[in-house]
């Protein structure tokens, strides 16, 4: 319920709260989402929500804080760290009565700043301020974000400039470097969860770092993810998964499915005694091909992918 401020004009601070509408932390907790623990640590570690408090200490608040947390859930979903978010919010705040139109420009502009500074020490072949990026976005964005909206977008510009003088260099040095990092996750991931599923890229389909992302995003999961090697036979994957046993197979493409993969895929799955799922861009493209089938798509969006693995494995998702 909110409660109507009724009190003396004694500092500037009561006159702009005179006659509004306020929240105690249990309404807004109904009304946002947010647990009142959650409410409180963004207040109290980075300042994010400032309530108004009554004489004897309860949090009170406005429709512009609950607004705010609304924002700040935006922005966390679009996978900014909390310990970010005050900064854009700081300047975003000229900004407020535009935000409902422009929300993804400042993420964005912020990608982009990142972008342009891996891009510079890529140009040095710098290797040990790469270094430093990849700690620095690391800390400041969720896994997904990382990947797709600032580190593979930087991989493929240079990727489609190769005939540019130079530019070959720079994608190898970059392929390099972030194909190292990643295999250093996938193999921590290996040493603290049991291998139980198997990942590996229809022949041709894709480049190794795609491939080794795409098990990244799905080692966030309660199993740990064994990439196949890039080249391994198509006709083989029921011997190699007959012999390592794993939950799931699951294979990986970001091409335009043909007409024969359904056809290929169904009798793969039948087989296997494990389950077979589809990732990539063809497993939206594919979808609708596959419906009906055994055969489980996972989509080519990092926490999606994540997420539906987890389903399928439960068995809370049906193909």
């Amino acid at each position: 319920m909110p409660i109507h401020t009724d009190v003396a004009s004694g500092s500037t601070q009561v006159v702009a709260l005179e006659q509004e509408e306020l929240f105690p932390i249990r309404e807004v907790a109904r009304l946002t989402g947010v647990n009142p623990v959650t409410l409180r640590a963004w207040e109290r570690r980075y300042g994010l929500i400032v309530p108004t408090r009554t004489d004897s200490g309860h949090r009170l608040y406005s429709m512009s804080d609950i607004e705010r947390v609304r924002s700040i859930l935006g922005w966390i979903e679009r996978g900014v760290a909390v310990s970010r978010i005050g900064k854009i919010l700081a300047r975003s705040e000229p900004l407020q009565a535009l935000s409902h139109i422009i929300p993804n420009s400042l993420v964005e502009a912020d990608y982009a700043q990142w972008q342009q500074q891996v891009l510079a020490a890529v140009n040095g072949f710098d290797d040990l301020r790469l270094e430093q990026l990849y700690g620095q976005i690391f800390s400041s964005y969720a896994l997904s974000v990382v990947f797709q909206d600032i580190l593979i977008p930087v991989w493929k510009q240079l990727l489609q400039r190769q005939d540019q003088f130079g530019v070959t260099s720079e994608w190898l040095f970059l392929d390099g470097f972030l194909r190292s990092r990643v295999v250093q996750r996938l193999l921590l991931t290996r040493e603290k969860l049991p291998r139980r599923v198997v990942i590996c890229a229809l022949d041709g389909h894709c480049r190794e770092l795609e491939l080794l992302v795409a098990a990244l995003f799905l080692s966030s999961g309660p199993s740990a993810i064994r990439v196949l090697n890039i080249g391994q036979p198509f006709e083989e994957l029921a011997l190699m998964c007959e012999r390592i046993k794993p939950m799931a197979l699951v294979l990986f493409s970001n091409q335009v499915p043909n007409a024969e993969l359904p056809r290929r895929l169904n009798r793969l799955a039948m087989g296997l005694e494990c389950r077979l799922l589809l990732a990539g861009d063809a497993s939206d493209l594919a979808q609708e091909s596959l419906a009906g089938s055994s055969i489980g798509c996972l989509g080519n969006e990092g926490t999606v992918m994540s997420q539906r693995l987890k389903q399928f494995l439960a068995g809370n998702l049906d193909t």
